[in-house]
């Protein structure tokens, strides 16, 4: 008798693809402990905390932690850092300047420590650590206005730049309340953070005229869509119907999200924290749907995923896999799955 194989069920696909994502995020990382967009590539705060949190998912700690200490070592004395870091290619001339100091960048390292601590219970690690999230949290809040929302950053002169972005505020609402979490697990006060948080968040969700005052608005990306949902601005109650009201602008069916809604290019760090964002408006099987179909860009010879897909030309574009794009997914497959002690980073958020 010829025995014929048995194809894995969706819930296997997702796990051996976890596996294969994470395997091809320890295989980039610097020596240093440095988590680059792939080798040869520039690193930006933001990115290598977001492919740290994919590392501890995976089980990887002692790589994540390594990770997060040199993201300490690499900070300003104003508790600030760079936009990025090491080699920057000529394709990616249009980037912001490197001397640039956004305000959401370094203080994700709350996140990332949060995040750590939740999977891991490493006291150790966050008492090393909390007195660079005290100064990352010390340079993000001088950014903040009377109004409650906190500006871009500061240029290579270090002058301020008198803008606000929705994306970048709700990672900034989302790392407070994370910053918020450690303070208290350390029992060390910290009411002023209270006080900013729930002024940003309402200045999110009251002022939009605080943000995109002086440059195109951003409501065609994607990320000012579901953000608001990921980072707990928008409250459970509230975010299925958010999701819904713009769904089919930045949805292709089988295939995933739209960076922008005026472009036909799904990317996959994208869709993988709209699942992140379904997760936590309660839309798990929405969620659990739209991650099997990110199965079919992962390369299959190294475990990494491609970044984007032009669906008109049947296209991957461009031709690169980077770190934070398998941590995403691999974030949003704990989510939906429920694999580690962190799985609800996402789904609980901090009352203001």
């Amino acid at each position: 008798m010829i025995e014929t194989a048995v194809a894995p069920s969706p819930i296997e696909s997702l796990l051996d693809s976890a596996l294969a994502g994470a395997q091809f995020i320890v295989s980039q990382q610097h020596q240093d402990g440095c988590l680059p967009w792939f080798r040869g590539q520039i690193a930006d705060p933001w990115d290598h905390v977001e492919a740290a949190m994919g590392l501890t998912v995976a089980g990887y700690h002692d790589q994540a932690r390594r990770a997060y200490q040199w993201l300490a070592e690499q900070q300003n004395a104003d508790g600030s850092w760079f936009s990025e870091y090491g080699t920057r290619a000529q394709t990616y001339h249009d980037l912001p300047d490197p001397a640039l100091k956004q305000s959401h960048h370094g203080l994700y390292l709350a996140t990332g420590l949060w995040h750590f601590w939740l999977a891991t219970e490493d006291l150790s690690v966050v008492e090393a650590l909390f007195s660079t999230v005290d100064q990352a949290v010390a340079f993000t809040l001088a950014l903040q206005t009377v109004h409650g929302d906190v500006l871009w950053g500061r240029d290579q002169h270090n002058a301020v730049l008198d803008d606000a972005l929705v994306t970048a505020c709700c990672s900034i609402y989302k790392s407070l309340a994370c910053a918020l979490n450690l303070a208290e697990l350390l029992a060390i006060p910290r009411p002023q953070w209270a006080r900013a948080y729930g002024a940003l968040g309402k200045a999110l969700r009251d002022k939009p005229h605080r943000f995109d005052r002086s440059w195109q608005s951003k409501r065609r990306y994607a990320m000012d869509w579901f953000y608001p949902v990921l980072s707990g601005v928008i409250d459970s109650d509230q975010a299925a119907m958010h999701l819904n009201q713009r769904w089919n602008e930045f949805v292709i069916a089988d295939l995933g999200c739209l960076c922008v809604n005026d472009h036909p290019w799904v990317t996959v760090a994208e869709t993988a924290e709209l699942c992140l964002a379904l997760s936590s408006a309660g839309m798990t099987e929405k969620a659990r749907l739209m991650l099997t179909q990110l199965v079919q860009f992962q390369d299959k010879n190294n475990g990494g995923f491609w970044t984007g897909y032009v669906h008109t030309d049947e296209a991957l574009w461009p031709e690169e896999q980077t770190t934070w794009t398998a941590a995403a997914v691999l974030l949003a497959i704990d989510s939906v799955l429920q694999l580690t002690p962190a799985a609800n980073l996402f789904r609980t958020h901090r009352p203001e």
